[in-house]
Parts: structure tokens; sequence; C-alpha cells
């Protein structure tokens, strides 16, 4: 428990670096389409495309995500014009023979689209990119207003992997949170995504959340293993009610659970879920032994980007509506936050990039390091030197010598040829990527907390 209060600290989750608060609405507009122009310069580079769904019809009060709150039933159809106004403006851009081996859609709620929508957006994407024979194309999907024809329409889209919102299975957790989901509903959902043809089923669940306690967060994770999902992924709460102040509801009636009790939590998860057999792919998410991301996990080919980890390493990101963001080599950029401005953008005609951020060749180099400690167990300097043209150990002997502390925590081991994270360290990898973050105190710093 003591190195939890030593290191619960506010930090970065790493699905990029440099983070995104380092994104800047100053930056060289030029410069980035220039970056977009050397993405494609040939053919050789695959598509990883993310398309962004706001709407949801409640609100759930834990959300960190970017959301738009209605019931207008209108908002579908008028956003979906929107998004082929965007695919057609920066369809042009891009080198028109690149395959597209991963497609994914998030909300928001993406079954906010009643179905004849979905099959529009599906025909408009078609339209424009030639997607990969193997393609991953995932949706995410609140059981609470599902239909099979929703599950239909993406899968006929080509949809092969699914993840559903579950949270928390007990009632007053849902009744805290304002997401009251029955587990039939749940059932229901996986009932239908299986029946449908649908590869891979995984569960998103959250700990610390109010009123949550180490034995109602057991028994929601072993009803989640009874479904019998491919992966799960069990989520930290982000409380962070100055950027979402819907949170400021938990801190009023004073339900949030201790550092300590979300400790529990995670460890108890933790325990359940290799007890059942999943194999822990990285901070919190888990798979099945044959699943993709164990085999990267295994192989040391995982990735991580702004859609958590994935197998899809060196794919080019392409994000599309409100709120995205797109990465290539040398450059991130993200659409407009409110959907007003967004709008604006596409209907004159112009990329809707609110800010970006162009990376440095010393960039380049410290993703390469943070990602390698967020996805593999190893670094390995003669290794990571190979790719990056220099002498790892040299050139970050400062930052290295900042691990005696982490070392002695057990939370990993050195040696002359690089350092292994312990199962120990599993819990702490951002703690041990922010060792070589250069940005945490250039600020802003307004992170969640590490545990």
């Amino acid at each position: 428990m003591e190195l939890i209060r030593k290191y619960n600290v506010p930090g970065p989750r790493y699905t990029s670096y440099p983070t995104a608060p380092q994104f800047a609405a100053d930056v060289d507009r030029a410069a980035l389409l220039a970056e977009i122009a050397a993405d494609n310069r040939d053919a050789a580079t695959p598509l990883s495309l993310y398309v962004h769904l706001p709407f949801c019809e409640t609100l759930c009060w834990y959300c960190g995500c970017n959301t738009v709150i209605t019931q207008r039933r209108e908002s579908a159809a008028e956003y979906v014009d929107l998004l082929v106004s965007e695919l057609a403006i920066t369809a042009p851009l891009l080198h028109p023979q690149r395959q597209v081996t991963q497609l994914h859609f998030g909300g928001g709620t993406p079954t906010f689209l009643p179905p004849a929508e979905i099959a529009r957006l599906g025909r408009a994407l078609r339209s424009r990119f030639t997607f990969a024979p193997d393609a991953e194309i995932s949706v995410e999907i609140d059981p609470r207003r599902l239909t099979l024809e929703h599950v239909q329409a993406y899968r006929e889209l080509g949809c092969n992997r699914a993840s559903l919102g579950v949270q928390d299975t007990n009632p007053e957790v849902q009744l805290a949170i304002h997401r009251w989901q029955p587990l039939p509903q749940t059932a229901q959902a996986i009932a239908w995504l299986r029946a449908t043809g649908y590869q891979s089923v995984s569960l998103d669940l959250i700990y610390g959340l109010p009123v949550q306690t180490e034995e109602s967060f057991a028994r929601t994770v072993e009803e989640a293993i009874g479904f019998q999902p491919d992966r799960l992924a069990i989520f930290s709460y982000a409380h962070v009610p100055w950027i979402k102040p819907a949170q400021k509801i938990f801190e009023q009636r004073e339900q949030l659970p201790s550092t300590e009790a979300k400790l529990g939590m995670l460890t108890t998860a933790a325990r359940l879920l290799t007890a059942a057999g999943y194999v822990h792919i990285g901070m919190d998410h888990f798979a099945r032994p044959g699943d993709e991301l164990a085999v990267a996990h295994d192989q040391g080919t995982l990735h991580r980007n702004f859609q958590g980890y994935t197998t899809r390493a060196g794919a080019s990101l392409y994000g599309f509506g409100m709120t995205s963001i797109s990465q290539t080599d040398g450059s991130f950029r993200q659409n407009e936050k409110e959907l007003e401005h967004y709008a604006a953008a596409i209907r004159a005609g112009r990329l809707p990039v609110e800010r970006g951020f162009l990376l440095s060749v010393e960039d380049q180099r410290r993703r390469s390091l943070v990602m390698d400690v967020m996805c593999r167990r190893r670094i390995d300097y003669a290794q990571l030197g190979a790719r990056l043209g220099l002498d790892v150990a040299a050139t970050y002997a400062t930052e290295l010598a900042t691990l005696g502390d982490l070392e002695a925590d057990g939370l990993l081991v050195r040696d002359a040829g690089g350092f292994t994270i312990t199962p120990r360290g599993e819990l702490f990898r951002r703690i041990i990527a922010m060792r070589f973050d250069a940005y945490l105190d250039r600020g802003p710093r307004q992170f969640s907390r590490t545990v």
C-alpha cells in the first residue's frame, strides 16, 4: 500500500507521445499538410481509421469522453452528412492504393445512428478506401439502446469486433453513476453479436466508481467472466471534474472509494481474470490466450495508440468526426471539439483541425522508448538502439539513472542490456514511462491519477 501512496500521482495514459495536452492551436497548418503529403508518398504504409460518433441520449455522470447529449434523432443524419463531406475533403490527400487494416467506430454511442445511417456511412467509407481482406473493424456498443438491426447493420458494414460498455453490474453503482443497465440487456447484446458473426466481443469495466467496494466489484468481474468475452478492459475511473463538471456530484455525495479500495479492486480483478485463464496484456487489458492481443504481447509486437492496445502496428491513423485525432509519423492533429465549429469547417471545405503537434526527431525517439515501456515487458537497449540509430544507454543515461527507486520498489529489474518490468510493475507502467517524458514539467499537467 505504501507503493500506491508513493506512486499514485497524476500521469498520462500514453496513448500517444507527446501527449494530447501538448497539442497547440497555433501549430503550423502548412507543415501539417506537408506531413500528410509525406505520409502518402507510396502505398506501403497501412491505414487505421477512427470515426467519432459523439451522440448519447443521456449523460453517464462518470464519463470522460467527448459527447453530445441529445434525443434529437435528426442529428444522426445531419452528422453523417458532415462525415461524408469530411471523407471527400480528406481522401484526395491520401495515396489511393493504401489499404485500411483497422477501422474503429467510437463515441459517444455509435448505435445512436439508425441502421440506415450506419449503412450510408459504410458505403461512404468503402467508396473512398480500399480495405485489406483481414481488416479489423470494430464498434463500441451501449447495450441499453441496442437493437438487433443495429448489430446487423454494423456487421454488414464489415464489423468483426465489438466492445460493450458494462462498467459495473451492481444496481446500486449503476444508479449512482446514472447508468441503469440490467444484466439481461448485456446478455442479449452479447447473444446478438455472437449469433450475427462477430469474431471478438470485449467488455469494458471501470473500477473506482461511486459506492463500489472490493467485494462488489469482484462480483461484477465474475459476472463479466461468465459471459466468456474474448477481451476485457478494466479501466480506472478518471476523476477529472475540472474537465467534466458532472463528476463533481460524486464529491458532493462523498461516494468515491479510497485509493486503497481502488487498488484492492484492481488486484482482485487481475487475480480473478488470470485464474480464469486470461492473459494480462498490460495496464488494464486482458485477453484469452489465443487472442491477437495475447499473441502480440507474447511476441513483442503489441502497439498502442488513441484506441488503446492494438496489434496493427505501423499504420497511420486518420480520424474523422468532431474531436477525433489523426497521427502520422511526424505529426498529430485533432479535429474541432465543438460540433458547431466542426460543422462550420466542413461546410467551408477545409480540414476541421483545431490543434496539432509536429514531432521533432527527439520526440520520435522518445515516443519509441515510451511506447516500448507501455507495450513490452523488456526494454532491450541494443534492440531499441538499432531501431533508433543511437546508443540508448548513453543518450538517455540521465533518465535511466532515475530508475533506481523503481528498481528498489520491485517495479523493474535492471541489467547491463536493459531493464525488465516485473509483475508488480505492470500496475505502474505509466510511472515508468513518465521518467522518459520530456514534457511533464512544461505543463499543463491535469491528468487523472495513475491508480
